[in-house]
């Protein structure tokens, strides 16, 4: 065999070995980072570090091991070079003033992104993986997890979301199991601190949770305010990414929603998933008579009816929902 032929064979060896981990590296990066774009990032150069090191990976059966080890470090060096991440009500009070003028994006912030289902989901052959993957990308959660110190959220992710004995997460961070033992405690008390209370949402394939958001589409589609009202808790809130605003109540939210529906027509609504709950691909009416891009609603479903409606207000992100940039 000569030596082009050997080095195809190994890659092609690589690529086989390490593609099963591939959705799962890209939700664990996910969680650690709260950007769908980073975790992207850091995933290819995960799989470019683990390319160069292959050949030496002696114990081929700690393969996923080795890559969460990889993948790990890689977002903590992406966290060394910047701030955390937020949601609108991470930041500071809500607005109490429905009727101000269209919020300005705010470009200087560092925002969560919303992230597919269908890139992170778990075996579509295992219901108990796919609620358990769908329950640790609840944006509620990454949220959350961006008031952790970097290395206690990644000890965090590690334990409590992917079963990592202590004892291997230590030489994944290259640290003491003592340590991380420490760590891990006063990271489950500061995210006691930030989410006292988890919602029990329902899951996006529920007739509850479908109800939800056909109301919440309808809403818009047809500027039927009684619809979103209908839909939203009485506590519910809404919050507006990159403009940073954020209303809680539904005495404020439906004022300011029953501006923004606009008149039937005005906008146009597509079904999907995202981090687990229902959302929806939004279109807004351009001048030309064609409904453009504008970006994606996600809803936190409870049986009570919508708890939060977080509104990314970015057209790049339906195209990366695999939805046409004109409807």
């Amino acid at each position: 065999m000569t030596g082009k032929a050997e080095k195809g064979t190994k890659n092609d060896e690589f690529a086989r070995e390490v593609e099963p981990y591939r959705r799962g590296l890209l939700a664990h990066c996910y969680r650690v980072l709260g950007s769908w774009d980073e975790a992207e990032d850091a995933l290819q150069e995960t799989y470019l570090r683990a390319w160069r090191g292959y050949a030496k990976l002696e114990q081929k059966d700690l393969l996923r091991n080795w890559l969460y080890r990889i993948a790990t470090n890689t977002c903590l060096s992406t966290l060394d070079r910047r701030g955390r991440r937020a949601v609108p009500s991470g930041l500071g009070a809500p607005s109490t003033d429905p009727d101000i003028d269209p919020p300005v994006p705010d470009r200087e912030a560092s925002w969560i992104q919303p992230i597919a289902d269908g890139v992170v989901a778990g075996s579509r052959n295992d219901p108990a993986e796919i609620v358990t993957s769908r329950d640790s990308i609840r944006l509620a959660l990454i949220a959350s997890l961006q008031h952790l110190p970097a290395r206690q959220r990644a000890v965090l992710i590690l334990r409590d979301v992917l079963a990592f004995p202590a004892s291997e997460v230590a030489t994944m961070l290259n640290t003491s199991t003592v340590a991380v033992k420490s760590a891990l405690q006063r990271a489950r008390a500061r995210l006691a601190e930030v989410a006292p209370v988890k919602e029990e949402l329902l899951e996006p394939d529920d007739p509850r949770a479908r109800e939800l958001l056909e109301q919440y589409m309808a809403g818009f589609a047809n500027a039927d305010t009684q619809a979103l009202e209908k839909a939203l808790r009485t506590d519910a809130a809404l919050e507006m990414i990159p403009s940073g605003t954020w209303f809680a109540g539904k005495a404020t939210c439906i004022p300011f929603l029953s501006r923004a529906v606009g008149v039937r027509g005005t906008w146009k609504m597509l079904p999907t998933t995202a981090n687990g709950q229902p959302a929806a691909a939004a279109y807004l009416l351009g001048d030309d008579g064609r409904h453009h891009a504008y970006g994606i609603g996600v809803l936190a479903t409870t049986a009570a009816g919508i708890a939060r409606i977080f509104a990314f207000g970015e057209a790049a992100l339906v195209e990366r929902f695999g939805f046409p940039p004109v409807v």
